[in-house]
Parts: C-alpha cells; sequence; structure tokens
C-alpha cells in the first residue's frame, strides 16, 4: 500500500486510507471504480462499464452518464496517493500499484504460499484475512457480482482449504475445524472442504462428528448433484469408519485422467512470443483459476498455436487435458449448447452421464466441483461468445482455461480476469522458416523469390500456406516459381472478391488447390460439403458421392494429401470451418438443386437405415414402424451385434442428432421424426437426457407437419420420458396426456398401454405407489386384449413390485410368480433374474428367510451368468440379509465379504458402508453355521 491507501472489493469497493472509508458513496461509481481495479493499468472500454452497469438493456443515455460518473470519480481520486485516473483510447485506465488493491494482493499472497516446498500459514491467512465479506458487496447492477463475484469465491474458498490443510498438517485442528465447519455448511457438496473438516474432527476425537459430516455430504451430492462422494472422501470415510488414524491433511482430489489433446501440429514454427505469453499463465494459475482468450482472423493459426502449446506443458497438468471444439462459427449456425459442452467435459473427466443434472446451472456446479483442486487444463476450441464459455469455467485456482475465438471475448476478460492474447499475422521470416521446414530449406533456398511470392499469396496465413506446402510437396518436381504463378493467377481473378478479410487470401488458395484436383476428387470435395454433422465415416462419404466405398476411400486420400480434409482418427473425417464453408459454397455453385437434394437424401437414408438397423440390436423387443424406403444405391452400416450397434450410436451420435435437424431443416420430415424414434432407446440406456428431449421436440413438430397421427402419438410420448428423465414431471404429464389422446385417436391399444405402463414408473419414482397400481392395471387389460406377451410380463413385474412397495405381498408374489412364467417364455435371463430378486425381497419381507435365500441364491447365478456385477454385487448384500435374519451370521459375513470383493471396484461408497456393517455383525459361536455358501 502507499501511505495506507488501499482500494478494495472483497467487499465493500472503494478507497479506505488507513482504515477509514474516503470514497466513492455512489454504488455506479463503485461499480466502475470495481471494474478498473480488476485490471489496473489496462483500458476497460466504455462498452464494458455499460454492460457492467445495465447489463444488456442500457439506457439510451448510457455513455452519457459513464462519462459523467467517470469524471465525479476522476475528482474523487484527485490527492489519493498512487491513483490516476485517464482516457486512453475507446475507454478508460487506473494506474494505480497492484499490491495496494485487495484482489491483487490476496492472489499474489495465496500465489507465495503455494509456491514454497511448505504451505506458509502466515501468508496464508493474511490473504484469507481480507475478506471482509462477498466481493462487490455493494455495487449497482447484478452483472459485476454474477460474471467475476462467483469466481473470486472459489479462489476465497480455495484459499481457505489450502489454510485449513496447513493449520492440520502443523496440529492447529481447532483453528483448521473451526474454518471449515463455516465452509462446509454455507458449500455442503464441496468435496475438498468436507475431506478436511473429516479429517480435523477424527483427529481431534470426534469419530461420530466426521461421520456425521459425511452422511450430510453424501445425501447432499446423491440428491442435489446426482453422483457419489469421490473416492478420496470415501477413503477419508472408511478410515474414520475402522479408526485408522488418518493423514494429518488429505491430499487433493484425484480422478479420471483424461487425454483429449488433438495429435500435435506438425512443422509448428515461430510464435515465440505468443509462446511465452501463454508460458507466463502458467504461474497465475495457482493465485486463481488462469484464463487465456486466443483471438485471431479465420486461418491464422489459433488452434494450432493452443494444442502445439498445451502439449508442451501437459506434464504440467497431470490430473488431465480437456478439449472441446465450441463449433462457434459452424457453417449450419449450430454453435455447440454449453450444456452440451459440460456434458462432454464432465464425461471426460469420468463422470457418467446417468450422474448429470438436469439444469445447465447444476452441472456447471458439478463440474466446478469435480474440478475443484485439480490441476486440468482445458482447451475450448472455436468458441462465439463469452456467454458460450462462462458456464465452462472452474472455480478453484490450480487448473487453466485457453480459449480460441474470432471474437475478442471482452466479457472473459473484463468480467473474469482472462488475459487477452491477440493472434496476427505470422512473421514473413515464420512463414518462410514453416515452408522450409515442410519443403526442405534446401528447395526453398534455391528458390528465394518464389518462396516469398508463395507467402505474400498466402497472405502469411497458416491454414492457406499449409494448403500450398501439401500441394508442392506432392509435385515435388514442381518448380516453385510455378506454383507462386499460379497463386498469382488466381489471386488476380478473385481479386474482385476482395474485402479486406483474411478469408479472402485462404479462399484464394483454396480455389488454386480445388482447380488442382482431378475432376473425381474435386466433385467429392464439394459434395462431401453438404455432409450435415460434426465429422463422417467412410459409408458416409460414399453415400454423398454416390461411388463405391473403395473408389471413395482413394479420393478422399487424394484430398487429403491436398491439405483441404483432414483424417484425426483412422476412417473419420473433419473439414477446417473454412474449408467445409467453401466446399458448400462450391456446391451451391456447381451442382444443380435437384442433385444437391438426391445427394441429401442419399445420406439421410444411409443414417435412418443404419440406426434402424443398430437399434434392433440394442432393444430387440420393440415394436416396429414403418420406415421412409431406402434406395438401392444406398450403403447402409450393418453392425452383427448388440457390443456393433452401441459402438455405432456412440460414434454417430452427434451426427444423427444433427441430421434430425437437417431434415427437418430441408423438408425431410419422416426422416426427421424416424431418427428420432430410432436413436431413443440408445439415449435412454446411456442417459443423454437432453439430447433425447430436443430430438422428441424436433420430432412433434415434423410428424406434425406430415400430419401422420400415429407418429405424433409415439413422439409424445418419448418427449414425455426425456421430460421425466429431467425430472421435469409436469411437462411429461401433459405430453403423457397427448400422447395417450393421439394413441386413442388412432385406436393404437398397444400404444396407450405403453403410455400407461411409461406414467407408472414416472410415478414410482415419486412414491405414489397407489397411483402407479392403477395406471399398471389399466396397462395390463389393454397389452392381454392385444396379446402383447412382453408389454404383459413388463407390466406384471411392475406390479409385483408396486404391491411389495404397498405391503400387499400376497398380491406382490402373484404378479411376480405370472410375470416369471412369462419372463421364462422369452427366454429372458436378466429379466428373469430381476423377478426373482422381487420374489426373493417379498419372502424376506413376510419373514419367510429359508425361500428367501433359495430365490436370492437363483438370482445370483443369473446375474453372474449374465456378467452383471453390480446387481450380483446387491443381490450378495440382500442374501446376506436373509441369512442374517435367519440366524446364519457366518453366512451372512461369507455373502457380505463376497460382496465387498465386487463393490471395491465398483463403488466406494457402498463398500464403506458394508465394511461397518460386518464390524458390527456379532461373531458366530465356534462351530456354528458351517454348511459352504453357493459356489
Amino acid at each position: 500500500m502507499v501511505d495506507g491507501v488501499e482500494f478494495r472489493m472483497l467487499g465493500p469497493v472503494g478507497v479506505w486510507h488507513h482504515g477509514e472509508r474516503l470514497c466513492p458513496t455512489n454504488a455506479q461509481q463503485r461499480t466502475i471504480l470495481a471494474m478498473l481495479l480488476l485490471t489496473p493499468a489496462h483500458v476497460v472500454t466504455l462498452a464494458q462499464l455499460v454492460t457492467a452497469l445495465w447489463g444488456d438493456c442500457p439506457p439510451a443515455s448510457a455513455r452519457n452518464a459513464i462519462q459523467g460518473h467517470v469524471s465525479r470519480l476522476r475528482r474523487l481520486l484527485d490527492g489519493i496517493p498512487g491513483a490516476e485516473l485517464v482516457t486512453a483510447g475507446p475507454g478508460y485506465r487506473l494506474n494505480v500499484p497492484p499490491e495496494s488493491v485487495d484482489v491483487h494482493r490476496f492472489r499474489r499472497l495465496v500465489e507465495r504460499a503455494q509456491a514454497a516446498e511448505v504451505p506458509l500459514d502466515e501468508l496464508l491467512r493474511t490473504a484469507v484475512d481480507l475478506w471482509r465479506g462477498p466481493a462487490f458487496a455493494d455495487v449497482a447492477g447484478e452483472w459485476l457480482a454474477a460474471t467475476a463475484g462467483p469466481a473470486l469465491e472459489q479462489e476465497r474458498l480455495a484459499a481457505v482449504e489450502e489454510l485449513s490443510r496447513a493449520e492440520l498438517s502443523a496440529g492447529h485442528t481447532g483453528a483448521a475445524i473451526g474454518r471449515l465447519a463455516g465452509v462446509v455448511a454455507e458449500h455442503p457438496t464441496r468435496e475438498n472442504a468436507v475431506a478436511l473438516l473429516m479429517t480435523g474432527l477424527h483427529r481431534a476425537g470426534r469419530r461420530t462428528e466426521a461421520l456425521d459430516v459425511f452422511r450430510a455430504a453424501r445425501l447432499r451430492l446423491t440428491r442435489d448433484l446426482g453422483i457419489e462422494p469421490s473416492d478420496e472422501l470415501q477413503r477419508i470415510h472408511r478410515a474414520v469408519l475402522t479408526d485408522h488414524a488418518p493423514p494429518a491433511a488429505p491430499p487433493a482430489p484425484t480422478g479420471p485422467r483424461a487425454r483429449q489433446l488433438p495429435a500435435d501440429v506438425p512443422y509448428f514454427t515461430g510464435r515465440t512470443a505468443e509462446l511465452a505469453a501463454l508460458d507466463g499463465l502458467l504461474r497465475w494459475r495457482h493465485a486463481g483459476v488462469a484464463v487465456a482468450v486466443v483471438s485471431g482472423a479465420p486461418g491464422a493459426g489459433k488452434t494450432a498455436l493452443t494444442v502445439h502449446w498445451a502439449h508442451r506443458v501437459a506434464d504440467r497438468f497431470p490430473d488431465g487435458q480437456l478439449f472441446v471444439n465450441l463449433r462457434g462459427f459452424d457453417t449450419t449456425g449450430a454453435a455447440m449448447d454449453p450444456a452440451d459442452a459440460l456434458r462432454r467435459l464432465l464425461a471426460g473427466l469420468g463422470v457418467p452421464a446417468s450422474q448429470l443434472p438436469a439444469a445447465l446451472d447444476e452441472q456447471s456446479a458439478l463440474f466446478r466441483t469435480v474440478v475443484a483442486q485439480r490441476r486440468v487444463l482445458i482447451v475450448l476450441d472455436n468458441a462465439r461468445d463469452a456467454a458460450q464459455i462462462r458456464p465452462l469455467l472452474p472455480g478453484a485456482s490450480g487448473s487453466l482455461v485457453v480459449v480460441n475465438s474470432r471474437d475478442q471475448l471482452t466479457g472473459l476478460v473484463a468480467g473474469h480476469g482472462a488475459t487477452p492474447l491477440a493472434l496476427g499475422r505470422p512473421s514473413a521470416s515464420e512463414a518462410r522458416e514453416f515452408l522450409a521446414k515442410r519443403l526442405g530449406s534446401e528447395r526453398v533456398a534455391r528458390e528465394p523469390q518464389a518462396s516469398a511470392d508463395i507467402v505474400e499469396s498466402c497472405g502469411r496465413l497458416p491454414l492457406a500456406l499449409a494448403v500450398v506446402a501439401a500441394r508442392a510437396v506432392t509435385n515435388p518436381r514442381l518448380p516453385l516459381a510455378a506454383l507462386a504463378a499460379e497463386l498469382r493467377e488466381s489471386r488476380d481473378r478473385l481479386d474482385a472478391l476482395a474485402n479486406g478479410d483474411s478469408a479472402t487470401d485462404v479462399r484464394t488458395v483454396f480455389s488454386w488447390s480445388y482447380r488442382a484436383l482431378g475432376a473425381e476428387a474435386a466433385r467429392v470435395f464439394r459434395r462431401l460439403g453438404l455432409h450435415v454433422g460434426p465429422d463422417l465415416g467412410l459409408s458416409a462419404a460414399a453415400n454423398l458421392t454416390g461411388l463405391p466405398v473403395a473408389r471413395t476411400r482413394a479420393l478422399i486420400g487424394e484430398l487429403i494429401r491436398a491439405h483441404l480434409i483432414e483424417e484425426p482418427v483412422p476412417g473419420r473425417y473433419v473439414f477446417h470451418d473454412l474449408l467445409r464453408a467453401y466446399a458448400e459454397e462450391l456446391a451451391r455453385d456447381v451442382e444443380s438443386a435437384a442433385d444437391r437434394h438426391r445427394t441429401l437424401r442419399r445420406l439421410l437414408d444411409h443414417y435412418l437405415h443404419s440406426a434402424r438397423l443398430a437399434d434392433a440390436l440394442v432393444e430387440p423387443h420393440r415394436a416396429p414402424i414403418r420406415f421412409e424406403a431406402c434406395a438401392d444405391e444406398v450403403h447402409v452400416d450393418e453392425p452383427t451385434d448388440r457390443k456393433e450397434a452401441q459402438a455405432w450410436f456412440t460414434t454417430e451420435r452427434a451426427v444423427v442428432l444433427a441430421a434430425v435437424d437437417r431434415a427437418a431443416a430441408e423438408g425431410f420430415a419422416a426422416h426427421a421424426w424416424q431418427l428420432a424414434w430410432a436413436i431413443k432407446p440408445w439415449l435412454s440406456r446411456q442417459w443423454h437426457r437432453h439430447d433425447q428431449v430436443r430430438a422428441q421436440r424436433t420430432a412433434v413438430a415434423m410428424a406434425t407437419k406430415a400430419g401422420d397421427t400415429a407418429a405424433q402419438a409415439v413422439a409424445h410420448r418419448y418427449l414425455a420420458d426425456g421430460f421425466d428423465r429431467l425430472g421435469q414431471h409436469g411437462d411429461a404429464e401433459v405430453d403423457y396426456q397427448r400422447a395417450l389422446d393421439l394413441y386413442r385417436t388412432v385406436e393404437d391399444r398397444i400404444g396407450q398401454a405403453h403410455v400407461e405402463l411409461d406414467v407408472a414408473r414416472m410415478l414410482d419414482r415419486q412414491q405414489r405407489h397407489r397411483d402407479a397400481v392403477h395406471h399398471l392395471e389399466r396397462a395390463l387389460v389393454l397389452f392381454r386384449a392385444e396379446g402383447h406377451g412382453v408389454g404383459e410380463a413388463r407390466t406384471l413385474a411392475a406390479l409385483g413390485w408396486e404391491h411389495a412397495q404397498l405391503g400387499q405381498y400376497d398380491e406382490a408374489l402373484e404378479h411376480c410368480r405370472a410375470a416369471l412364467a412369462l419372463l421364462q417364455a422369452s427366454a429372458d435371463r436378466h429379466g428373469e433374474a430381476a423377478g426373482w430378486d422381487s420374489v426373493a425381497y417379498i419372502h424376506h419381507q413376510r419373514g419367510e428367510y429359508p425361500l428367501a435365500i433359495q430365490c436370492y441364491e437363483r438370482s445370483l447365478e443369473m446375474l453372474q451368468e449374465c456378467g452383471d456385477r453390480m446387481g450380483s454385487a446387491r443381490s450378495l448384500i440382500c442374501l446376506g440379509e436373509s441369512r442374517l435374519a435367519a440366524g446364519e451370521t457366518a453366512g451372512c459375513r461369507r455373502e457380505w465379504q463376497r460382496a465387498m470383493t465386487l463393490l471395491t471396484d465398483l463403488d466406494d461408497a457402498a463398500a464403506a458402508e458394508l465394511t461397518e456393517r460386518l464390524r458390527l455383525l456379532p461373531a458366530a459361536p465356534p462351530g456354528a453355521d458351517q454348511r459352504p455358501g453357493p459356489g
């Protein structure tokens, strides 16, 4: 601080002198001051200040108001040592020493503490004590607190945890417990704080309180976020359960180590200053989440730079490197939704789709929880705007985010302290160095003028240089002067289209390279531009070209050698977005409308009938529908078993969903709703609930447009199922009723029965068992009237379960036995195992323990036959409970120990709970209960 002057934002905002607040007294001025203090000595634009005060709805007088507030703020700051508020370019700059601003002093103290080999309690304590309330406590408008506030709060929590860890290591248990109790009370799902608090309580001899903390945290994690506690938290729980001494302080959580970076860029050259700037972020990530925004023109090499740099520093992020292409400037306009991006990021961190919350803010919170205290590098490629990025930012220090965009994303710079890095064109020398690496230094040295001309014709843009270099490499005897002359001629022909955009230079090179292709390869290039998704496989490409698969593969190889398309993994092809835009433009200009229509029809036929065949293997008991006819010349993927079918859906999921949208947009209504129908069971089983709802909404619209009442009924039913899985039961009820009405209109009684069965399942999840029975009884009547055996079996099994939940065991047993007879007739071993499990449950509840034991053993045998390890573990636990109730204590211990063997690899929380139950089991008397259990 300078002469006792302190600028504060960690609590009320303002200027203090020797502990006394000087200014400002106006809330809007405090907002402006806070914006300027976030990046001292850097320009904050007028537009950024307007956004901070009024968000997206500024008044017409906003600019004049800002200027007035700044003028008054400048007068207030006059005479304060070290402060100078100046007008600079498009905005204002506040020159103050960073050490006099509490935010920057806090970050510097945390950085110093984390850089030390042993955490320094005093530094961390000083840093934490700088907080005097929530950041930006008394500013005007909600924007600043909503954007910069959460990240700062995460930094505070991380510092509190590090301080508590240091205190536990030093034996100051009481201080750590008091500090952590407040954090856990406010953030009950913050696992690192929970782990530290449990450790402190255990070390203080307060074992019961530590177990209570775990139970409360597990309840909130499973109920609010749909996930189990982390491995580290469960390990600490086991240590407390068994009363083993925990470490002085738990380490930071660990988890799956994602390695998602694309392959490093070959022949990368130059960009020394930019690489150094990115290197500089590494030292700041310990003081908070470091964010960099790499912006630049299309084709400038943003992705190449960040991927190359990410490979250089990957070892600094041992907990994983994540990569997502956000498709912000995709030619279809379908930028990736933040929720979809979060699902991909969480999947990369090992969170299954079945555990993802429904709402975007809950998914974002889960992401921050999973990443907290891990060292993860996250590369977000091709972002459209700041709104797409904000939900994807971690909250705690240690991780680093690099965002690429054509836009400068000033909202991230202002609101999240992101470091901007504007990427211009490489220098002429760097561009020549690239050519020398790619073509050989001798070849370039022999023709220096031609090399310089090539660099100039490419506008020094890396993408254009790569395309030209590919042509030169595949024609080693062609003089560079000839290539340069061809480029000049192309540039002359396209001069009329010049608009000062770098894309013009790239288009020149694309045109030149395209004309160098053979006629067939050029046609393939154009046709591939009509594809609907982010990537495509070989058979889809063959349907676009109308050629045999082998010939298509050979011609795509020519495009790969010309650097016009990429093959990141064998058999999958990807365009750079500019190249795809150019290919689409050519297709519109060269191909007739009729040819484009036929090509798209072949492509949609390919995905529809490939999905139909895959679905028949994933869900073999599903009632078929009548599909659009498939043209004879269409290549269809034909998986041979369920495993291959699931792999096909996994690979093609994004493309099929894009095909649903494209079919709807281009007037192929039947293809749209039938594609949504075909992928629905797989989406449901993989718990891709948001994708299911999105596809079925389109299906409803297209079936309605086509006037197909039966299709509308199915689409409404599947849409309702998606809403139910998201917990939106009100929406689900509306669509279930609509489906039921439509099925009645077309007199489809099996469809009506399925709706009744689905509604019952929804009611069961809401613990409305009597209501569920009512709907199941109606479903059973309908299925039996139509002779639908599979539906009848499933309904009887569901009825058995609901009656058991109501304590009506005689009826429950009757329904389960009837269901088992039908399941046995259909050779459904897994379904039969579930049926025997229900029968065993009923016998146990009635006190008929020997019968329960027999049924559980039968169920267990079938589950093991099916390879269902989790089902086997649960069955063993139930079997042990029945043995214990029957007085077979040793038998119970034996079954639970067998279950422990499985649960250790499957579910740490369940294993820990079972460990405690085993510990509490009474010892069996000598010689008692020695009969062997089942093998």
